[in-house]
């Protein structure tokens, strides 16, 4: 796996080749709004590494997606989600053609908000 494949539209973003919208950036993740948002609050939570998809992680990639994981909590509430256990957030991570992933670039959608925005 590369850290970047100039055919990959979230690998153009993270070279900051296309513009986004940040939600969070440090050395290994980025973070920023969806395009096409689902709820009211909708970002993509993915590695600067070129992952294709949850089908290639490796054991080497275990801190990088726990950290992922545990921003994604603190990102949704400061994006507007409510608290748990009354508000809370979606995380969904479509994998291969199958599974509903557009682009080949490992991400995490985080989805939340006031209903009624439920979708797939």
């Amino acid at each position: 796996m590369s850290t970047f494949d100039s055919s990959c539209i979230f690998c153009q973003i993270i070279a900051g080749h296309i513009p986004c919208r940040k939600v969070y950036e440090d050395d290994e993740i980025l973070a920023f709004h969806d395009i096409k948002p689902w709820a009211p609050v909708h970002f993509l939570l993915l590695p600067k590494l070129h992952i294709a998809s949850m089908a290639q992680i490796a054991p080497e990639h275990e801190r990088l997606l726990g950290r992922m994981l545990l921003l994604a909590p603190r990102l949704a509430l400061e994006q507007g989600c409510n608290p748990y256990p009354q508000g809370g957030f979606r995380i969904v991570c479509n994998t291969g053609a199958e599974g509903g992933q557009e682009v080949q670039h490992l991400h995490l959608h985080v989805m939340g908000g006031a209903r009624p925005w439920l979708r797939g």
